[in-house]
């Protein structure tokens, strides 16, 4: 029956009043987003045994008459408020289908169409009574039954009392008896002891509970945006704890004076620290919202919960037994302000208006919905209970006790993936078991992660303890290939080359010469030279001589250089006679490579008696610190030399192959470049300055010198694709014979290669994303990238680690954490560095011990970087967790450009942003 303002339908009406805070929140929800049917629920079972239908129709009918709230309809149109209107009578709607003819499958096919069409039909709100029913015989003697209504009239709590009298009456009425039940009273009585509540108390409490809390704590678990889904649809997934484990629980509530709520809402709330990394969270959780001074109130039907905010500190080093005893007296004090509109707490809270305050809700189900049903009633027996509801939040916990305790996830499919609710479900069990295994531990020592979970995040997804050609130098391997290619070109420069024999030569000559000034193991040599051919022979006559090069860009501020002089102390310094003037003031012995190279050249052209060891240094690189100073990262040989017999199976480097040296030797993309080349055999392409920063003269470089592999950042590359599709390079396209393009120093934005991919598809090159950190020695993880990536938008998936390393995703107290959950990366392995120059106290802040490891010396690299593993295996990369950025590869320390700032006089406060 329709309720409007029409004088024919006024005789129906039996009252008319307010709704409560939680039926507006509901009404508001329903309204907005009418396509979600929102707060449609569902409760069905099968009925087995002789079924009487219309004493069976009859007794709803009869409890219908007895709750006024079952005759309810809403209005809200042209009103300042919205209003509830009971019907005096109303005529229920059945509807009824015979399935008998169908198989077990099809009758399980049709029900989950039908459940998904009713939903689709959803309600008018206008129009009483918001349900209807529906009975599908399926046997002779066999009938699923479902109602389906709306949750503006019920709660959970009232279900067992409806249940009960609708089989009360169905008996009876099957006997053809008579019974008479007293009336319970009415809902609006508890509209009425609502509307006399002072609010002013409840204002207090939530302001001093709320106070500083800003936003609502979120699920870190989102779908990445490889996997984000644009519509939104609603699935559950649930799981029932052991009787063990649920008689253990029951046994450790009654001994601590707790409840199984309580427990529950504590595991929620440290497995959302955990996945927020957030030590102060808020969820959601739902009460009764039954006044206990309302008399009667039990019996009552009609919608009275609420959910309101729990918010919960979880320190480390609290104790678990007094920290679920401070919740448990926390959430009694909420009960005294049970009733509290939430609109009214986000008031008074420093939430933003428009934000959600919670992203989650937890409901404790302490009525025996399932034992009303599962009875012998009139020849009846009732099993295979189902209920199915959908909330305005993207993830509702429900936990009901029982010989087993259920716990299910209604989800939000647009925003959580069904394996990060599957992971989810196992993460609750954890601590929940956690809890009655040690109640005196700390909440710190509680794990989430279930085995098999950390088998794969420990041993089968990371890498291995493995050794990969650590037995040579760098130079060593140069030399096995000067053997094999001696009069192969090694190294070209715009209209010069050095065969390999010439290279081998010139770096012998430059290292005897180095050693006759002193350099020897680990002696550290400064080289700040112009790209050129001499770049290349002194870097390798650096390694040769025994000594580890420090690259000094000439292009770099004289601040920066001159830093780097001081804190290297470098013995020597290679360079050549036009960047003289420009070198800050150091003590080095100067050498320059074009006016003294004739004296250089007296000396010996022979291989020098090799002095360095695979674990003595190769070279110093520094990168950006926070502190406003830079810091020398120390890279071995063998660290360098592992990482390409590590890698060698993705790529198959030969002497067949052309590579660029693209990026600055002060950048350590720079040393994949160059020595990639050369222990290969193959050729090296030195780009001169300005082709580097024409996309345009660097496309045609690539054509003639006929480059096989090419480094970039991602930001270089759009450049050059740029270039590509431009109309005048499309016949000069075809001389490219690209067939490998890899990746690295910064993220990379998948979308912004859709040109290429349009262009070539699956074709060659092939297209690799490689995450590294030079202080793990250049490359950590490799992906290969895909037209499906880009269909997929998988740019910030990483793939991963490097055979020989490890990559843990840890939070704050370095524990691992689960697949899915956000955190920091530390990397362990062959690949790390030795540490920072001069700087013993940064390495042993960011180069720590490794828990995971067997070997007592073995070390993590705290990177500082963002990342979660996917369920695949696969690393996403999520950012920094710090203000540090990439600029075209370079690492940048906001704060180190703030601290320069921060340093004139005129300055008094800086904030560096990067855009």
């Amino acid at each position: 029956m329709t309720i409007a303002d029409k004088p024919n339908n006024s005789k129906n009406v039996e009252s008319i009043y307010p709704l409560s805070p939680m039926q507006q929140g509901m009404l508001f929800h329903t309204l907005y987003t009418p396509e979600s049917r929102m707060y449609f629920q569902h409760l069905s079972c099968t009925l087995q045994g002789s079924l009487q239908v219309p004493a069976f129709e009859q007794a709803w009918q009869r409890v219908v008459e007895r709750h006024p709230v079952l005759r309810t309809a809403f209005v809200w149109e042209k009103r300042s408020k919205p209003l509830q209107v009971v019907c005096k009578s109303v005529k229920l709607r059945w509807t009824h289908y015979d399935w008998r003819s169908l198989s077990s499958v099809e009758q399980k096919e049709h029900l989950e169409t039908f459940l998904q069409v009713d939903r689709t039909q959803g309600f008018e709100l206008n129009q009483a009574p918001l349900m209807h029913f529906t009975l599908i015989q399926i046997a002779e003697d066999t009938y699923q039954f479902v109602w389906s209504y709306h949750h503006l009239l019920i709660d959970g709590w009232s279900l067992p009392n409806i249940v009960r009298e609708v089989f009360t009456f169905y008996e009876v009425i099957s006997r053809n008896d008579d019974l008479y039940i007293k009336t319970p009273r009415p809902y609006r009585d508890y509209i009425a002891w609502l509307q006399k509540q002072d609010s002013s108390k409840a204002e207090a409490f939530w302001r001093e509970k709320l106070a500083g809390f800003i936003a609502p704590t979120p699920l870190c678990v989102d779908r990445s945006s490889a996997n984000y889904q644009p519509h939104s649809s609603y699935r559950e997934q649930e799981i029932y704890l052991p009787e063990s484990t649920t008689a253990a629980l029951q046994s450790f509530a009654r001994q601590h004076q707790l409840t199984l709520n309580n427990l529950v809402q504590g595991a929620w709330a440290l497995l959302l620290s955990r996945y927020s990394r957030e030590s102060n969270v808020v969820f959601g959780a739902t009460v009764s919202g039954r006044p206990p001074d309302l008399i009667g109130v039990e019996s009552m039907v009609g919608l009275f919960i609420n959910t309101l905010p729990i918010r919960v500190d979880i320190a480390c080093e609290a104790e678990l037994l007094p920290w679920l005893k401070a919740l448990q007296v926390q959430q009694v004090e909420l009960e005294q302000y049970a009733h509290t509109s939430l609109v009214d707490v986000q008031g008074w809270s420093d939430v933003p208006r428009g934000m959600t305050m919670f992203e989650s809700i937890v409901v404790f189900e302490n009525y025996p919905v399932d034992e009303s049903l599962q009875q012998q009633i009139a020849n009846l027996n009732v099993h295979d209970i189902r209920s199915l509801e959908q909330t305005n939040f993207p993830l509702t916990v429900v936990a009901s006790p029982g010989k087993q305790i259920h716990l299910k996830i209604s989800y939000d499919t647009s925003r959580l993936d069904d394996s990060a609710i599957a992971r989810m479900l196992g993460h609750l069990q954890m601590l929940l078991t956690g809890f009655v295994a040690k109640p005196e531990q700390y909440l710190s020592d509680l794990s989430l992660l279930t085995e098999p979970e950390c088998d794969r995040l420990l041993f089968e997804w990371n890498g291995k303890q493995a050794d990969y050609a650590r037995n040579f130098c760098i130079h060593q391997l140069f030399e096995q290939q000067v053997e094999c290619n001696s009069d192969a070109d090694a190294v070209t420069f715009e209209d010069r080359q050095l065969t390999y024999g010439e290279l081998n030569a010139r770096a012998n000559q430059l290292a005897h010469y180095l050693r006759s000034l002193g350099v020897g193991v680990d002696t550290l040599v400064g080289i700040c030279l112009e790209r050129s051919l001499e770049m290349v022979v002194g870097i390798l006559g650096i390694l040769k001589a025994g000594g580890a090069y420090v690259p000094l860009d000439p292009t770099y501020p004289q601040d920066r250089l001159s830093f780097m002089l001081t804190d290297s102390q470098i013995r020597v310094m290679l360079t050549q006679k036009s960047l003289l003037p420009q070198l800050p003031a150091h003590d080095a012995k100067v050498l320059c490579l074009d006016s003294d190279w004739q004296t250089i050249a007296l000396s010996s052209s022979q291989n020098p008696i090799a002095l360095s060891t695979p674990e003595n240094l190769a070279y110093i690189i520094y990168t950006s610190g926070s502190t406003g100073q830079p810091k020398g990262v120390a890279i071995a040989h063998a660290n360098v030399t592992r990482l390409f017999a590590a890698t060698d199976a993705w790529f198959d480097f030969s002497d067949r192959d052309v590579w660029t040296l693209f990026h600055s030797f002060a950048f350590d993309f720079s040393v994949w470049e160059i020595w990639g080349a050369l222990i290969y055999g193959g050729r090296l392409v030195v780009v001169p300055y300005w082709v580097s920063r024409s996309p345009e003269a660097f496309h045609e470089l690539l054509c003639q010198e006929r480059v096989t592999v090419l480094n970039q950042t991602p930001s270089a590359f759009q450049q050059l694709i740029q270039v590509i599709q431009t109309e005048q390079n499309l016949s000069r396209d075809g001389n490219l014979v690209l067939r490998q393009v890899i990746f690295g120093g910064e993220a990379l934005e998948i979308q912004g290669l859709r040109p290429w991919f349009d262009r070539h598809g699956d074709e060659l090159p092939q297209l690799v994303n490689m995450y590294g950190i030079t202080e793990t020695t250049v490359h950590v993880t490799y992906r290969p990238i895909t037209l499906a990536d880009l269909r997929e938008n998988k740019g910030s998936v990483i793939g991963r680690p490097i055979p020989d390393l490890q990559v843990y995703v840890l939070d704050g107290q370095q524990r691992l954490l689960p697949i899915g959950v956000p955190g920091e990366m530390y990397v362990g392995g062959a690949g790390l560095a030795r540490g920072y120059l001069n700087r013993s106290e940064l390495t042993q802040e960011r180069f720590i011990l490794n828990p995971f490891s067997n070997e007592p010396q073995a070390r993590l690299y705290k990177t500082g970087d963002l990342a979660r593993y996917l369920s695949n295996g696969d690393l996403e990369y999520l950012g920094r967790i710090d203000n540090q950025v990439k600029i075209r590869g370079f690492r940048i320390e906001l704060g180190e450009i703030e601290s320069a700032l921060g340093q004139h006089p005129s300055v008094l406060q800086t904030v560096v942003l990067a855009r």
